[in-house]
């Protein structure tokens, strides 16, 4: 019995994020959304560079659309993925680093007539223009 309650809390921690398209969102909207308390939040901008929220006139934090994608990801690696906050800090660094096994694209065959062709052209209408003057 109590297994189906642990299973069920956890079914329901893991419910998706359904982020409104709005440019910004106070804090109390963020918590309301992710389901946690504002200190919380106000804790984890001390402790996750990701998550820099933008202050009003008034001194009211502002959180962008990738501020709360920033608390959705950290509430995952945290509460479901069992993290510890510094072990949640650098998963964060390495999923934001640069694939670098990604090759870069070739370029096309035969770059180098293309490009003396293009010369030739721009040279053509720069002798059109200056004959003009």
């Amino acid at each position: 019995m109590s297994l189906r309650k642990k299973v069920s809390k956890k079914a329901g921690r893991s419910a998706e994020v359904i982020i409104p398209d709005k440019l910004y969102f106070r804090i109390g909207e963020v918590a309301g959304l992710c389901r946690l308390p504002a200190y919380v939040l106000r804790f984890w901008e001390t402790e996750f560079a990701q998550l820099k929220p933008v202050k009003s006139s008034t001194g009211q934090r502002m959180y962008r659309k990738r501020d709360v994608e920033s608390v959705v990801r950290i509430k995952r690696l945290l509460y479901e993925d069992g993290f510890t906050i510094a072990g949640a800090r650098v998963q964060l660094r390495e999923e934001s680093k640069p694939d670098k096994t990604q090759t870069a694209l070739p370029f096309p065959g035969a770059p180098a007539v293309n490009v003396a062709h293009l010369r030739h052209e721009l040279q053509q209408i720069l002798h059109i223009l200056s004959a003009r003057h």
